[in-house]
């Protein structure tokens, strides 16, 4: 193979890494702030936007230079020394049959784990080309045990941060005051384990990767002290005052909030300018029985313009409705026991937090699935060969591209994982919210310290599952068929992206050519 042979291969991949990437945005980083959204701390154009900003800088920061599974950690890539271009075939089957998968499972609102997906593509391929032989079992393995090891765990974790939230602030009649007393902590806690999380595992691109780790718990400590002193100056001043005293505070004043002067509400002046809203718009068609709504019935069957479709089409996403209002979903809510209003209020800016973490991290690692397979293409295209040692780093531009392909899965299919995660499995309040997304961050990053291949997706439905049992309702509280359907996917995922990938690249590699 000479450079440059078989482009047709590398547009290939091109055309599905960004399909597996749009994927891993309207799967994986709806795990993320799924809680957020069906807690009610975010809504889901909120949620979208954050995420978007989120993953595409830690994909594009902090992306890994080539992704595990293709450094010979599933199959030996030597084995296809003699013909690079089979290599690059066999990377594009690999992205078709994870695509495959991973969009289907969108599509019926499953959240499954990309990695697993990938894996499980890749290993079809190699047995497709080389025979079970060239595949290293062992890891094959471990991944497997990974399925029943990440959820176990992290419910335990959001178990444990739960139980304890709850009986030192939620179930005392002075929770609120309990609570503005802890929030300096929580922060100072979540702030610690986050950022130890972003440099330890989450940058290995960067220098800082490469301090030790006591440096790094240094750096982390450093900045959660910093951060608990401005919360405990500012940020539980201004909750007092917005939740307790319910001064209508803007966001921004938390920043400077001692020199905010007492505020009131505007009572009257709100009535006056409603009031003058209502009959201005009693003037401009709304009929007799007051309904605004018919006034402005003409405007919507006006025909929309070509750019007004592509826009309504592009942002599909963002205008569903993720909550499940059947009356199953509402007897688990219902089930589940509730605390003081003002009290949850005050873990939705912890929750939101968390998952800009969760979301930052897993942009700087998940997109490897994805633009793994694409570098190897990539560089097989472009040197004529294969990169044995599996050091071959992420161009820019694939860095990039993979980004703005998750951002755009984000934007238009992620709502179907949201509404799963965020709403059918149990209930989910802010602080349960909170405690599941950092149950699951500090799950992950256990486990990537001890070396076990953990999934996001795996980890974020075992704390949900967790936070439905300490509920108050325990097994009752929990959507057992939903959480069944989940389960079947993941066992389908390895097979079913791996058989889609190795028919594929079977029955290229042994067709008949043209001589």
């Amino acid at each position: 193979m000479l450079p440059g042979d078989y482009t047709f291969l590398f547009a290939l991949g091109m055309i599905f890494a960004f399909m597996d990437s749009f994927g891993i945005g309207a799967n994986d980083v709806s795990n993320s702030f799924g809680a957020a959204v069906g807690s009610g701390a975010l809504n889901l154009k909120q949620a979208v936007f954050i995420a978007s900003i989120c993953e595409f800088l830690g994909a594009f920061l902090m992306g890994s230079s080539t992704a595990d599974t293709i450094k010979g950690g599933l199959i030996d890539v030597g084995l296809f020394k003699e013909q690079p271009e089979l290599l690059m075939l066999a990377m594009v089957c690999s992205l078709v049959g994870s695509s495959t998968w991973v969009l289907f499972a969108s599509s019926r609102g499953l959240p499954v784990s990309t990695t697993h997906s990938i894996v499980g593509a890749i290993t079809g391929a190699g047995i497709a080309g080389f025979g079970f032989g060239a595949v290293k079992w062992a890891g094959v393995g471990t991944i497997v045990i990974s399925w029943l090891i990440s959820p176990l765990i992290a419910g335990a974790v959001t178990a444990l941060i739960f139980t304890f939230t709850r009986f030192i602030i939620l179930k005392h009649k002075n929770s609120l005051d309990r609570g503005l007393t802890a929030i300096p902590y929580y922060f100072a806690i979540t702030i610690a384990i986050n950022i130890f999380y972003i440099i330890f595992k989450g940058s290995p691109g960067l220098s800082v990767s490469k301090l030790p780790l006591g440096g790094i718990i240094g750096i982390s400590l450093g900045i959660a002290f910093l951060v608990f002193l401005w919360c405990n100056f500012f940020l539980k001043v201004y909750l007092r005052r917005k939740l307790e005293d319910e001064e209508p505070l803007k966001w921004y004043h938390a920043f400077y909030v001692r020199f905010v002067s007492v505020r009131t509400h505007p009572t009257d002046l709100e009535d006056v300018t409603s009031a003058e809203k209502n009959g201005k718009l009693a003037e401009s068609g709304a009929e007799s029985d007051g309904s605004v709504n018919s006034g402005l019935a003409a405007l919507d069957d006006k025909p929309l313009s070509f750019f007004q479709k592509i826009k309504k089409k592009a942002f599909h996403g963002l205008n569903q409705d993720i909550t499940t209002n059947t009356e199953e979903v509402d007897n688990l809510h219902d089930k589940a026991t509730r605390y003081e209003p003002k009290t949850e209020q005050l873990f939705c800016t912890l929750q939101v937090l968390t998952a800009c973490f969760a979301s930052f991290a897993h942009g700087s690692n998940d997109v490897a699935n994805a633009i793994g397979p694409l570098t190897t293409i990539y560089f097989v295209w472009k040197h004529g060969m294969v990169d044995i040692s599996g050091t071959a780093p992420v161009p820019a531009w694939i860095l990039a591209y993979g980004g703005i392909a998750i951002d755009i899965g984000l934007l238009t299919f992620g709502y179907r994982v949201m509404a799963t995660l965020g709403n059918n499995i149990c209930f989910v309040s802010p602080s349960r919210g909170f405690s599941l997304s950092l149950g699951t961050s500090f799950t992950v990053l256990t486990c990537s310290k001890l070396g076990l291949p953990v999934s996001t997706t795996h980890c974020i439905t075992g704390a949900t599952t967790s936070v439905g049992l300490c509920s108050g309702g325990g097994v009752k509280s929990i959507n057992w068929k939903v959480l069944g359907l989940i389960a079947s996917s993941w066992i389908f995922t390895l097979p079913a992206a791996g058989t889609v990938s190795g028919l594929l690249f079977a029955l290229i590699i042994n067709s008949p050519h043209k001589a």
